[in-house]
């Protein structure tokens, strides 16, 4: 399921993933959904802006914690 998350102004996307994951190095899962593709040349967002939020169960989250994400796949 895919929730919908409308940015401050001033909002960047670990200060996102901090918001609504509670954990800003969950980051990759908001810049891997592909409704947020068209969103990626944002470093800090204007007010307005719709970011797709993927639910995450505790598992999707942890799994493989120690690898840093440059080192999967």
């Amino acid at each position: 399921m895919l929730y919908a998350y409308t940015t401050v102004s001033g909002d960047t996307w670990d200060r996102i993933a901090l918001e609504v994951y509670g954990d800003e190095f969950l980051v990759d899962f908001l810049l891997k959904e592909p409704k947020n593709f068209p969103l990626l040349d944002y470093q800090v967002f204007p007010a307005g802006v719709t970011v797709y939020v993927p639910e995450l169960t505790v598992s999707d989250a942890y799994e493989d914690a120690d690898t840093p994400a440059w080192r999967k796949d």
